[in-house]
């Protein structure tokens, strides 16, 4: 899931629940939309093929080293600590126990229940905001 600076999503790409960060890492940046200017990700993302693609485009990459890493880069506690937003976004589509419970037969309804929820998550953004 690629969000906004608000944590809200703007692009969903359903994978298996045994994918690796990195082979999803392709779809979701393949997804039309609004072009991050930093990616905000874990450990799972320390991969040199994700930090040369971010490279390419111009994409800030703030993701902690692995500790096995050769080289251990500085990141920047601060713009780290901000990812908890994303965090809490995961959480609030998870009250959707449909979601939460992974209950639909089928990827189709699932991806699509996801979309609900997170247009719900952007309508409480602007309701009420005047």
């Amino acid at each position: 899931m690629r969000t906004n600076g608000l944590g809200l999503p703007v692009a969903v790409v359903l994978t298996g629940g045994e994918v690796s960060d990195v082979k999803d890492y392709g779809p979701v940046m393949a997804e039309p939309g609004p072009q991050p200017k930093v990616l905000l990700g874990d450990k799972g993302y320390d991969a040199d093929a994700i930090l040369a693609d971010l490279e390419d485009r111009g994409i800030a990459a703030v993701i902690p080293p692995k500790r096995n890493g050769k080289v251990q880069p500085v990141i920047d506690g601060y713009i780290y600590a901000l990812r908890n937003l994303v965090e809490r976004r995961f959480s609030k589509l998870k009250h959707s126990r449909r979601l939460a419970t992974r209950c639909d037969k089928n990827a189709d309804s699932y991806i699509g229940f996801i979309l609900i929820a997170s247009a719900r998550l952007w309508v409480r953004h602007f309701v009420n905001r005047i």
